[in-house]
């Protein structure tokens, strides 16, 4: 089982919190309020203990750990148009079994954040920030900061956003950040993402559209044939979400992704639907139900690469709680309820499924690591199925409680390539303000 305490920003995919306090009665506030208005600091503290059985699948993998992340961050604005900005992370672990401590468990006093921007204006009709960042784009499905992870992730980018009414384009060259312990990450050349991400409001009723292009770039990656090349290919893509009359929701992002590595043809899409349904005032609930697909590859040495690629994505909870499935070679249904069963309460339960798109290729965990393969296809395609369930409590504006439990059940394709023991998750946490 996995339990998890956490002092921070915390995230889950709960339903919206409740209305809280906002008194700033926290230590932090108290520089602030000496402090010139244009220069602000903040602060979290994220304290995590995990344990987990079933890791891998197999009855003996097992472990206890606790994680820690401190993050503390300063913002200037002497000009209205003009904004700085600076986070120093420290991220640690103990009690693991594996060692040595790296990320994404352990990257010590690290500068994560450092930025300037110019036009930060909320009316501004354009801003550039250039420096280390975050890239969060939509629900973080291809590019996130994945700040569920302990030493999360950033880029150092230059990103430029236009705005003009109900539009506004963000176009963004990026590498990421390559952490290592004890010292100050730094990014790899060759190794970049660029692209344009829109969005449109109000054409539609009640909905936003957001269509993008994303071009990925990496130097000497191995193809299928076994030789060295240079990875090329771009995902063009749109995100749609809105609200329907009578309390139903929608959404879905569906992607293509085309282009080479080396002498191999990249060909491959992925799609996300998702319907919620409000049931009224019934404790603030929604029935919400979503299909999941990325595709595969039915041969691993021909040249032809039909795998999505998931990029940069920031994963946990997307295909399950236990994040032991990710956005590659999947279909995944799940539906649940998401409620507010009382004042400052949120919860959520939901029940999913997993299939192979191609029996040829792996089962992909939520860092698109491969996890199990069985490459002449004879496992099948049903990988099990998954119990999700949280619960959240928010103390005031600063203080979160939370548990939550997840259980894969492994299915046919699994019982086939690996001892076939369900994998166990539950955490415990509360989150803090400095």
């Amino acid at each position: 089982m996995v339990f998890t305490a956490c002092l921070g920003m915390a995230q889950t995919a709960t339903p919206a919190g409740p209305k809280v306090s906002t008194t700033n009665s926290i230590p932090i506030h108290y520089l602030n309020d000496s402090l010139p208005s244009w220069l602000r600091f903040t602060g979290e503290e994220r304290v995590r203990a995990e344990a987990y059985t079933g890791g891998g699948f197999h009855a003996d993998d097992s472990d206890g750990y606790a994680v820690n992340r401190l993050r503390l961050q300063m913002t200037a604005g002497p000009v209205s148009w003009l904004r700085f900005r600076f986070q120093m992370q420290d991220s640690r672990v103990a009690g693991k079994d594996l060692k040595p401590y790296t990320p994404p468990y352990q990257d010590t006093f690290d500068l994560r954040i450092a930025y300037v921007e110019f036009g930060t204006g909320e009316d501004s009709p354009a801003s550039l920030r250039v420096g280390r960042q975050e890239l969060n784009l939509g629900e973080e499905r291809l590019v996130g900061s994945s700040g569920w992870s302990n030493t999360a992730r950033s880029f150092d980018a230059a990103r430029l956003t236009l705005r003009r009414g109900r539009f506004n384009l963000d176009a963004f060259a990026a590498s990421p950040v390559v952490l290592h312990d004890g010292d100050v990450g730094d990014h790899v050349a060759g190794n970049n993402l660029h692209g344009l991400y829109g969005g449109i409001q109000g054409v539609v009723p009640d909905a936003k559209i957001e269509p993008y292009v994303l071009w990925r770039l990496n130097q000497r990656q191995k193809t299928e044939t076994g030789g060295i090349g240079n990875l090329d290919f771009t995902t063009v893509g749109l995100r749609w979400i809105g609200k329907l009359r009578g309390g139903f929701d929608y959404s879905f992002e569906m992607a293509h992704q085309q282009g080479s590595l080396g002498t191999d043809r990249i060909r491959a899409w992925a799609g996300h639907w998702v319907v919620g349904y409000a049931l009224g005032q019934a404790m603030g609930s929604r029935l919400v139900s979503e299909f999941n697909y990325a595709s595969g590859d039915s041969n691993s040495a021909d040249g032809q690469r039909h795998t999505f690629d998931s990029l940069f994505a920031g994963a946990h909870d997307k295909y399950g709680l236990a994040d032991q499935v990710g956005w590659k070679n999947i279909m995944h249904g799940r539906a649940g309820i998401e409620a507010r069963p009382a004042d400052r309460w949120t919860a959520a339960s939901k029940l999913g499924a997993y299939w192979l798109a191609d029996p040829h290729d792996a089962m992909y965990n939520s860092s698109g690591t491969a996890v199990v393969r069985k490459a002449d296809g004879s496992a099948g395609r049903f990988v099990g199925w998954e119990f999700d369930s949280l619960v959240s409590y928010a103390v005031s504006r600063q203080f979160q409680t939370g548990a939550g439990y997840a259980h894969l059940f492994p299915g046919e394709f699994l019982h086939r390539t690996t001892p076939g023991r369900g994998y166990n998750c539950f955490y415990l946490m509360l989150t803090a303000g400095l």
